[in-house]
């Protein structure tokens, strides 16, 4: 059987400064897959973008910015990651560079400025195998490869974690130059 998964964007908005990331906390639909998680932006790429006119396109309806420079980090691809196990493929985007005055919030939940620091912090695990307290509620995945995205290797990161019940089952990512 083929593997087709959904392609995605997922984009992580630095403030002008480089101190803060720009978040959604998925708190609006009592439906949504990603209720009460943080997440980052993005969205589904439509049959006719590639994938930088997708970033482009989700950070203009989900923030109301306009997005000047795109740096591709990486991929993941989430093999059964979905509502339904459906398999992901995202392209993971840091935008360093853009204009505008994002929305407070969006159909989705609420836009909120997270210290960088706090992001990050929310991606270590415990001795007791927990985040520390008052981590961000995020996908437990994500504390695999967001610090990737913030790193200071300038290589780009692809990698692989499937996910079984809501959560991931395995790691693994090669860097490219």
């Amino acid at each position: 059987m083929a593997y087709t998964p959904i392609v995605a964007t997922l984009g992580y908005v630095l403030s002008p400064d480089g101190l803060s990331v720009l978040m959604i906390h998925r708190n609006s639909r009592p439906d949504d897959h990603h209720l009460g998680k943080y997440n980052g932006l993005g969205g589904k790429i439509e049959a006719d973008e590639d994938v930088a006119a997708g970033m482009i396109r989700e950070l203009r309806e989900e923030a109301g910015i306009e997005a000047i420079r795109l740096v591709l980090r990486g991929t993941v691809n989430w093999p059964g990651f979905g509502k339904n196990g459906e398999h992901w493929l995202g392209f993971i985007f840091m935008i360093p560079e853009w204009r505008g005055a994002p929305f407070a919030r969006n159909p989705e939940g609420v836009l909120e400025w997270i210290p960088l620091s706090r992001l990050l912090d929310s991606c270590r695990i415990e001795a007791d195998g927990h985040p520390p307290s008052g981590a961000l509620e995020m996908w437990p995945g994500d504390r695999f490869f967001v610090p990737l995205v913030f790193c200071d290797d300038p290589r780009q990161f692809h990698g692989v974690m499937p996910y079984d019940n809501g959560r991931p089952v395995s790691w693994r990512y090669t860097w490219t130059s």
